[in-house]
């Protein structure tokens, strides 16, 4: 491999003691995901028991850096991650120090302090996680972590964490942006703005014959179509009703966005289906300049379904 890994022997020593004698400056090694084309076969691989893994699982699940992996770079994640056995009073990271590790907590409470006076300013209690901002903006420690009791952390090394992460958020926002161009109602998006949003979508996949979404639910968000087909659907009297059907460069779930009012139709892979979702948090937050547009498009909405369904009368209330 020809590369050197934590290795896994040294579970109660502790870590600050470890990387005392590591050198003091790693800021020129910086990282280019662009040029990056190592073989993926030369990444670090911890062999896990098949309890340990379902641990990582359940610790990793809820960290937001993850959300907009994929699966088979999730499985990277947690190839690459070891587990570290802490006691109370250790020192995981300190401010100031190099970022060797990014950390995802187990168990056990941690204290982050800040400054000359070591100010408290946060508790890890038993979730979360911490040391991602030294590596990814390849700077000093910003704060320092304390162990307040024992504990288990998962440990992730700067390069692998780097490497993964980043490239696979350089990667992300290239492949989004390009979609993202292809939507119309975007063109009001300034490049940032649409840089901002590439960074917010998570990626999700169907099989066929998949419910996306399920009119009258409500809303959670809104979805891009990267790949494959989906078909829009109401339900009537007589059963549920193609009304369009949508393919790669198109979106839906907007609607109950903008009208602030459950599902208006559902949607379903035709076959297998890739989109990008964006929470409604994020729509509110980033799609602001598209809203006049979205609104515009309630109004081709209800005219499309009076062409398909001859008469207001026909339709079952969607608003």
């Amino acid at each position: 491999m020809g590369k050197e890994f934590p290795p896994n022997h040294h579970q109660g020593e502790p870590l600050v003691n470890r990387y005392a004698s590591r050198r003091k400056s790693v800021f020129a090694e910086t990282y280019d995901p662009e040029n990056d084309d190592e073989d993926e076969g030369a990444r670090a691989i911890f062999p896990k028991t098949d309890e340990q893994r379902a641990r990582l699982c359940d610790s990793v699940k809820n960290i937001l850096l993850f959300r907009s992996l994929d699966k088979e770079q999730m499985n990277e994640v947690l190839d690459a991650m070891f587990e570290k056995i802490v006691q109370a009073k250790d020192y995981i990271i300190k401010q100031g120090d190099d970022g060797d590790n990014f950390y995802v907590i187990e168990s056990g409470m941690y204290n982050a302090y800040v400054g000359e006076d070591q100010k408290h300013i946060h508790t890890y209690d038993n979730r979360g996680s911490f040391g991602e901002l030294a590596l990814l903006y390849n700077m000093p420690r910003a704060a320092t972590i304390q162990a307040e009791t024992d504990g288990k952390l998962w440990a992730m090394d700067r390069q692998t964490f780097r490497r993964i992460l980043l490239k696979s958020a350089f990667r992300k926002r290239k492949m989004y942006e390009a979609l993202l161009d292809a939507v119309p109602m975007l063109k009001a998006l300034q490049n940032y703005e649409r840089m901002n949003l590439a960074d917010a979508l998570i990626p999700q996949t169907y099989a066929k014959g998949d419910r996306i979404i399920k009119q009258g639910d409500a809303a959670d968000g809104m979805y891009f179509i990267e790949d494959g087909k989906v078909s829009i659907r109401i339900q009537q009297d007589a059963g549920e009703v193609e009304i369009s059907n949508l393919e790669k460069g198109g979106y839906f779930g907007e609607l109950a966005l903008v009208t602030h009012r459950p599902r208006a139709a559902s949607a379903y892979a035709v076959d297998n289906v890739k989109v990008a979702f964006l929470d409604v948090d994020a729509f509110e937050r980033l799609l602001g300049p598209c809203m006049n547009i979205m609104k515009r498009n309630i109004g081709d909405y209800e005219t499309q379904l009076v062409k398909i369904f001859g008469s207001k009368n026909n339709i079952t209330d969607i608003r």
